[in-house]
């Protein structure tokens, strides 16, 4: 039997009141990181509500844990070095912990709420997030709040997915 790899599907689906960094507008663009791996997504020129619906994938195994995955939002710039448009940070281990029960529970069809997770002074929630059983998939919505900048929020899709090392 292969090594257990978990994969982490992060779907940047958009932003809402982005701060400006150029004249008038923005042209943002989100680096995500878990560990050592590094994505970014695709950049969305003049906008402040940017809609991505980009899907980044990240590899796990048992022996590199779920811990938080860190997202930095940048506007591009052509001449200079690019600006910081804020960041958020969202700790993976509730998602770990629905995907444990989903597996205690044998819940592998149809769609069940497995855990709530709401906004508090030690997460970077903007309002509460349901981590749902969706046939099968641990799936978890959820809205961000951006820090270091005056405004700004990210909704991000989150899957966790359980595989063998052989199937991968």
């Amino acid at each position: 039997m292969g090594e257990q790899l978990r994969l982490l599907k992060v779907k940047i689906v958009q932003g809402k009141k982005l701060v400006i960094r150029d004249f008038k507008s923005s042209d943002p663009y989100v680096v995500v990181k878990l560990g050592n791996q590094t994505a970014k997504t695709k950049v969305i020129n003049c906008c402040l509500n940017p809609v991505w619906n980009e899907e980044l994938n990240f590899i796990l195994t048992e022996t590199e844990p779920l811990r938080v995955l860190n997202l930095e939002v940048f506007d591009k710039d052509l001449w200079k070095a690019d600006d910081k448009m804020g960041n958020t940070c969202i700790n993976l281990q509730p998602l770990i912990s629905a995907s444990r029960l989903r597996d205690i529970l044998k819940v592998f069809s149809g769609e069940t709420t497995l855990r709530k997770v709401t906004p508090d002074s030690e997460n970077c929630l903007a309002r509460e997030s349901s981590i749902n059983c969706v046939n099968g998939e641990v799936v978890q919505n959820v809205w961000l709040r951006l820090r270091g900048v005056e405004s700004g929020e990210l909704q991000l899709t989150i899957k966790l997915i359980n595989s063998s090392a052989s199937s991968m």
